[in-house]
């Protein structure tokens, strides 16, 4: 995979490209991660990127042509229609980024994220040049480089071969539509607490059905909302009927 990031600070990804799980996918050549200050594509003595908007208010809206010519530089390296970059828009008023967007976009072989600055973007860049627009959440952030950060990380340790088991990504929170189960390390007691016996049972099956009904109490209880659109069957019926009646797991 290839991500380009178009933003006014690169600066700001150096650490975070290098670093942890980015930094290994980068060295073993799983992802290239790249960054463009679109700023070198403004096309006044200035470098300016910005201007005020058409009809007046607050704040500056970030231009069209550097954007565009950042893009279309990118894009004129050629490439099959399989290397077909998905463009995304970083932006408040994009779709809610979720798990399943970022097991969506790790199946692309490129993408392309563009961090905006300022009171937002002209319209032009996201009716004409972007393929999708993506918030991290409800909340205004000074620019788009902490979520694009975010989007970057979420969908890179997706890549086969990016986590050393392959199993962690799959039994992650939100990946199989429900909250992940508690996890419990050596020593088997700590203080007066000690991890739940049939953990250290080797029970495989035991293993499995405590792990799934602990998944499913903690979804009921700190995400409810996730459950509204899922189809239980007759287990996890029975043991939502259990929660409902006050009866938790352990």
């Amino acid at each position: 995979m290839r991500i380009d990031v178009l933003t006014l600070f690169p600066e700001m990804f150096e650490g975070v490209f290098s670093s942890s799980i980015l930094g290994k996918a980068s060295e073993k050549g799983i992802v290239t991660l790249n960054t463009v200050n679109f700023r070198e594509y403004s096309e006044n003595k200035h470098s300016t990127v910005d201007d005020y908007p058409y009809g007046g208010g607050g704040g500056m809206v970030l231009k069209p042509e550097p954007v565009f010519s950042a893009v279309e530089d990118l894009l004129s390296d050629g490439g099959s229609e399989e290397d077909s970059p998905r463009i995304i828009l970083m932006c408040p008023q994009g779709e809610t980024f979720t798990q399943a967007k970022a097991e969506e976009l790790s199946r692309q072989r490129r993408l392309i994220l563009i961090c905006g600055h300022y009171e937002g973007y002209d319209e032009r860049i996201r009716r004409y040049l972007v393929t999708d627009e993506l918030s991290i959440g409800d909340y205004v952030l000074t620019g788009g480089e902490i979520p694009a950060m975010a989007v970057i990380d979420s969908v890179v340790r997706l890549l086969p071969g990016v986590l050393g088991n392959e199993q962690s990504a799959v039994t992650d929170s939100f990946s199989t539509g429900l909250l992940e189960y508690p996890h419990y390390t050596r020593p088997p007691k700590f203080r007066d607490w000690e991890v739940p016996e049939v953990l250290l049972s080797g029970h495989h099956g035991n293993i499995a059905q405590w792990r799934r009904k602990q998944a499913l109490y903690r979804t009921w209880k700190r995400r409810p909302d996730l459950l509204k659109n899922r189809s239980p069957d007759k287990l996890e019926e029975q043991w939502l009927k259990e929660f409902e009646q006050g009866q938790f797991p352990d």
